[in-house]
């Protein structure tokens, strides 16, 4: 019976973490995962109350990130001035580009990004998994790559194997963090500052657009329609997704009449006819 509830176990979390990040890949990629976080995050925080091995201080418990905070703003600092000079070697403009073409996002995303993007991935990928599949992984640093893994492995939905690799790399820091204070709140300190870090030294791109889609809807309805600017979480912003969409048509669209307008037929139908 052991085994088969690890075997079982094991399954679901392949099913859950590979099948549902490719679907939702395939389905829903360029749509804001805002609502899915949102969702996901209830429903994790209903299963873990009901779980007899979840400690339910974990879903929180601050006074556990006083002791972590001079380790953790040494490594964010020398992460933060590595990732800006590659910024600048590789893509010198977009070097902090979201806080100097659209500041009131990004003071927007700083605010709002942890509430509705961080402490719902952290509920999923630290705190469910963690509690969850312990009997499939064991409780060291097996689990802690796993969570790492599903954790990087869902961003495959931003279309950029960067954004995946970049998260498994915070996925390791994050599911250590918490696997070591046994706190949530840590986590998503942790979690925040690296997000926050990358959206504004320009990596934003990378990431798909979620919580600055919220909060440039409610600042401004016509400046969220309009904004092409990288965001929260996702390759690009919705309306630059658009206006590639746009030009990928318009181009085949013209090159569609080009072939038609040199082809025998296209000649033959311009030709004049004689009725009857």
């Amino acid at each position: 019976m052991h085994i088969s509830r690890r075997l079982y176990l094991g399954a679901e979390f392949a099913l859950l973490f590979g099948g549902g990040a490719a679907l939702y890949s395939a389905r829903f990629r360029g749509t804001s995962p805002i609502p899915v976080l949102v969702a996901l995050g209830i429903g994790v925080t209903r299963q873990l109350r009901r779980s007899a091995t979840f400690d339910r201080r974990n879903f929180w418990r601050a006074e556990a990130l006083g002791p972590e905070v001079g380790p953790m703003l040494l490594l964010v600092g020398a992460s933060g001035a590595v990732l800006t000079a590659a910024v600048a070697a590789l893509r010198p403009a977009d070097l902090f580009e979201l806080p100097r073409r659209h500041p009131g996002l990004w003071a927007a995303v700083m605010v709002l990004y942890p509430v509705l993007s961080v402490y719902p991935q952290e509920l999923v990928f630290r705190a469910f998994v963690f509690d969850r599949y312990a009997a499939v992984f064991g409780n060291g640093p097996v689990l802690v790559l796993a969570s790492a893994a599903a954790f990087g492995y869902v961003h495959i939905a931003f279309g950029s194997w960067l954004s995946v690799l970049l998260s498994g790399a915070g996925g390791v820091l994050f599911a250590l963090r918490y696997q070591r204070t046994g706190s949530l709140f840590a986590a998503t300190v942790e979690h925040s500052l690296y997000g926050i870090l990358v959206f504004t030294v320009g990596l934003g791109r990378y990431f798909y657009h979620g919580a600055a889609d919220v909060a440039l809807a409610a600042a401004s309805p016509t400046a969220a329609r309009t904004a092409a600017a990288p965001s929260v979480d996702g390759a690009a912003g919705g309306t630059a997704l658009s206006a590639r969409r746009s030009s990928s048509t318009s181009r085949i669209r013209s090159w569609w009449r080009r072939v038609r307008s040199s082809s025998p037929a296209a000649s033959w139908w311009a030709a004049p006819r004689s009725a009857g």
